[in-house]
């Protein structure tokens, strides 16, 4: 095991063993713990009770963060020429089909989202082995495969994120920056959290949470007293 530096060991004297805490006691905790140098981001990890191999357990959504996620969102919109200025105008940081597609079939994917239409969605889909490893590949159920292109690239810009349980039972997405104040990554969490709450599979059965983490980059998990939630 290799050994902790003085700054982790200071973060996990500040945490008490085998204690849950409240989510206001949580984001205000996280930034405390937090050493690194550079603006961390916040995360949260999130085990539910559900098992994803079965198509009626899956848990997958977007929730629109209070305060953003604090990241410069690169913003790729695949889409007909009717539709470029109008992406353009709602800050997508690239714009075109033919010539993007291309470029990714020959390995570029330096873009955190893209978002494109239903109509051309048949020439996207033979992205899918390049974009599908990185979480790329536009879907509808995350918002990305829509005629509204402007709207989709406002609301990823303002904050949007999506989430999908992973094949362990668990959600890990980021919620803010450490730069954030104590309220604004609590209200960001609380809003995550309660979107999830409202996702939970009429199959599931027993206990949803089974535990919820807080961290931030390269810092130790706080434990979340689930109950401390309100709305779930």
């Amino acid at each position: 095991m290799a050994r902790l530096t003085k700054n982790q060991k200071q973060a996990h004297s500040k945490i008490e063993a085998g204690k849950a805490y409240s989510l206001t006691q949580a984001s205000a905790l996280v930034k405390d713990i937090t050493t690194t140098k550079f603006d961390a981001s916040v995360d949260l990890d999130i085990r539910l009770g559900v098992d994803p191999r079965k198509a009626n357990q899956m848990v997958r959504g977007i929730a629109t963060l209070p305060h953003g996620t604090g990241k410069t969102v690169r913003v790729l919109v695949l889409c007909t020429p009717d539709k470029e200025a109008e992406a353009k105008a709602a800050g997508a940081d690239y714009v075109g089909l033919d010539e993007y597609i291309a470029k990714i079939e020959g390995g570029w994917t330096d873009v955190d989202i893209i978002i494109t239409m239903p109509s051309v969605m048949a020439k996207v889909g033979k992205l899918g082995r390049v974009l599908g490893p990185r979480n790329l590949m536009p879907n509808p159920k995350s918002g990305t495969v829509t005629p509204d292109v402007g709207k989709a690239v406002t609301d990823v810009k303002g904050g949007k994120i999506d989430f999908k349980v992973d094949k362990t039972g668990i959600i890990h997405t980021s919620i803010g920056k450490v730069s954030f104040d104590a309220e604004k990554i609590y209200e960001n969490a609380l809003e995550v959290i309660q979107t999830i709450s409202k996702l939970k599979p009429s199959a599931a059965k027993g206990t949803y949470f089974k535990s919820i983490h807080m961290s931030s980059t390269m810092s130790p998990g706080i434990e979340i007293e689930t109950k401390s939630v309100a709305g779930i």
